[in-house]
């Protein structure tokens, strides 16, 4: 269950702006990896440096946890890396998924900074390995985390505990004190103790709101509650209703998020990507109904699979289910669950709890509008239906060789974009002008570069970046107000 902020009493006279000394130079509230790059790169400009990670020792690193990769732009091979990924394409691949909702200024700025922060990230203790086979294909475009994200979290708490760094953990910060644009300090619970604790500049990288059940049911209604939260339980939004309600400038829709489709036997809480279901190219997918609703090829997965959280979550009791035979059964990356096992349609039907006669029809349909052609499972092959509605675009082989396999789909929210407008140095505003000491970076400010859509990586890419730079900035502006 989600971890609930505890209503602040004004009157525990706890909250004393300009009172007492300043304790840091520089306060990120967070402790995923948007807020790791800023407080490493504050601690190296020489600021005084406070994280607070809401979790336990154990869960820190927020969604970050769950990554695999970062999307990085480069003119040629590096690294791990192959061949090239240029600004244009990047940008082009960006504006497919959000259809054109990005800042486009903030955008070219995390593409074109992404490429160094490659370097940076090995400077820091952070491993690369080759691109993941399958329906990850990304050798190209991204860089695989050596250890996945869980090792490159661990690596950045080292480097901060080399700098210095102190570091709370379990550490809810109950409200960010901002009058007329100016911080002076956090109100905190640190284990149960709450203080009051003043700094020259914060730095907020706390998240979304997806984990506030909630607030999702009030942005998408009843259908939230069948939602899976596929990320931290801790991303409740506190710090960001909190500011948004002191005049903070917002972005972004409270309904766009990354979601994807993911096991429907996940728990409802961090399940994390290893209940992701990758199979869709290669499906049918179908409602409760025993149809199907969309085009499960239109696009290689990395760019389309995180529409699948919002196509589920649209049908009938926001469920769907992918079926798919023996021949694409070795084709994608398995789930932590084993699938639905059966040596008929019908009986997989039954299994699933689809109706038998409905999901038989569909399956023949299917079957007879597939073409032949040569099938490439890691690239668009253009082996189509005909005369089929929805089509399926690519990928398209008949479901006919048993046993077939089943997986029962739910959306899996990882993050929200609803978040804080923030300028090219990650500063945010209030009313349109520009906060004197108050940065963000990461999930918390995304929505301003995806307004809708996901790229695969993306998101690690505008934490890295902005993280960085939001930093750097206050660590800027401590030393000048020092």
């Amino acid at each position: 269950m989600p971890i609930e902020i505890p209503k602040i009493e004004p009157e525990l006279g706890l909250i004393r702006p300009g009172e007492g000394p300043v304790s840091y130079d520089v306060i990120v509230v967070g402790g995923g990896n948007a807020a790791l790059c800023a407080a490493i790169r504050a601690a190296e400009s020489g600021a005084k440096v406070l994280l607070l990670e809401r979790a336990r020792r154990s869960y820190r690193g927020g969604n970050s946890r769950h990554t695999r990769n970062f999307r990085c732009m480069h003119d040629a091979p590096k690294g791990m890396l192959t061949d090239q990924y240029l600004e244009d394409e990047f940008f082009e691949d960006l504006l497919k998924v959000t259809q054109g909702n990005t800042d486009e200024p903030l955008a070219r700025l995390a593409i074109q900074s992404s490429e160094e922060c490659y370097d940076w990230m090995q400077s820091q203790g952070v491993y690369f390995q080759e691109s993941l086979s399958g329906t990850l294909s990304l050798s190209r475009t991204n860089a695989f985390f050596l250890g996945g994200g869980k090792a490159l979290v661990n690596a950045y708490y080292n480097r901060l505990e080399d700098l210095g760094v102190d570091v709370h953990y379990l550490a809810t910060v109950l409200d960010v004190i901002v009058e007329d644009r100016l911080f002076d300090g956090v109100l905190v619970d640190i284990k149960g103790i709450q203080s009051y604790i003043r700094g020259r500049s914060v730095v907020l990288a706390s998240g979304g709101f997806e984990s506030d059940k909630e607030w999702l049911t009030r942005a998408w209604g009843d259908a939230a509650k069948n939602f899976l939260i596929r990320g931290t339980p801790y991303n409740t939004g506190g710090v960001l209703k909190n500011l948004l309600d002191k005049g903070a400038d917002q972005v972004g829709d409270p309904t766009q998020c990354h979601a994807v489709a993911i096991d429907g036997r996940a728990p409802e809480y961090d399940g994390g990507i290893v209940t992701r279901v990758d199979c869709v190219p290669f499906s049918i997918v179908l409602n409760k109904n025993g149809e199907r609703f969309y085009d499960e090829g239109e696009d290689v997965w990395p760019k389309r699979y995180a529409i699948w959280g919002r196509l589920v979550a649209a049908q009938p009791d926001q469920v769907g289910y992918a079926i798919i035979d023996q021949k694409s059964y070795n084709l994608f990356m398995p789930t932590v669950f084993t699938a639905t096992k059966a040596d008929s349609i019908p009986e997989l039907a039954e299994k699933l709890g689809l109706p038998i006669e409905t999901v038989a029809k569909t399956t023949a349909e299917f079957n007879a509008a597939c073409q032949e052609g040569e099938f490439h499972p890691t690239e668009l092959d253009g082996l189509a239906t005909k005369d089929l509605e929805p089509a399926k675009t690519n990928w398209a082989r008949p479901i006919d060789t048993p046993p077939f396999y089943g997986y029962e789909l739910r959306p899996g929210v990882t993050f929200t974009y609803l978040g804080f407008r923030v300028d090219h140095d990650a500063r945010v505003s209030f009313s349109n002008e520009r906060a004197t000491n108050v940065w963000a970076a990461g999930e918390i400010m995304a929505g301003s570069i995806l307004g809708q859509g996901y790229l695969a990586g993306f998101g690690m890419t505008i934490g890295t970046v902005f993280g960085r730079i939001a930093g750097k900035e206050a660590a800027e502006y401590a030393s000048q107000s020092a």
